[in-house]
């Protein structure tokens, strides 16, 4: 299903931003029971720096897919 799970998502990105589903590659992947969540991006141009989420809901055999972009980068000092 993973292998599934990801080419699905590069397909549907791939067609969202008008390139080859080889130029969309994961930043992230888990499955927990039946649900799979990845976080994709690409380089390609109409990407502009965004990141995607996608998330198989494998009871209700749905894929929804959220778009962000960084805001900010910021540094936080802890100690431990």
């Amino acid at each position: 299903m993973d292998k599934d799970f990801y080419k699905l998502v590069t397909q549907k990105l791939a067609e969202k931003l008008g390139c080859e589903a080889q130029d969309i590659y994961v930043v992230w992947q888990c499955k927990t029971l039946q649900n799979i969540k990845g976080l994709f991006s690409s380089d390609v141009e109409a990407a502009n720096g965004m990141y995607y989420e996608a998330t198989f809901n494998g009871d209700k055999g749905e894929l929804y897919l959220d778009s962000y972009k960084k805001l900010e980068n910021g540094v936080i000092k802890v100690k431990f």
